[in-house]
């Protein structure tokens, strides 16, 4: 049986979360903490859910030149994805 190969073209975002103590209220505003940047975008889900079940896996996305862009970069290829 040949391995799989698939192709994904789709959005790549990093997405920038905080912790807060509570949910806020209605108005309220809440003070974050402990900052967690993680990758994601529906393409990338994707790509790295295939990628985890040992699908060859080529991603095509548009990302920027910049940190983000870089860190997304070397996050695809260390779940073995050719991006």
């Amino acid at each position: 049986m040949k391995h799989p190969r698939i192709c994904v073209v789709g959005s790549a975002n990093v997405d920038l979360t905080f912790r807060t103590p509570r949910f806020p209220q209605p108005g309220e505003t809440l003070t974050g903490h402990a900052l967690h940047q993680g990758m994601g975008g529906k393409g990338a889900n994707q790509a790295v859910a295939a990628a985890r079940l040992g699908v060859d896996v080529t991603f095509i996305a548009c990302v920027g030149n910049d940190a983000f862009g870089k860190a997304a970069i070397k996050a695809y290829q260390a779940e073995g994805i050719q991006a």
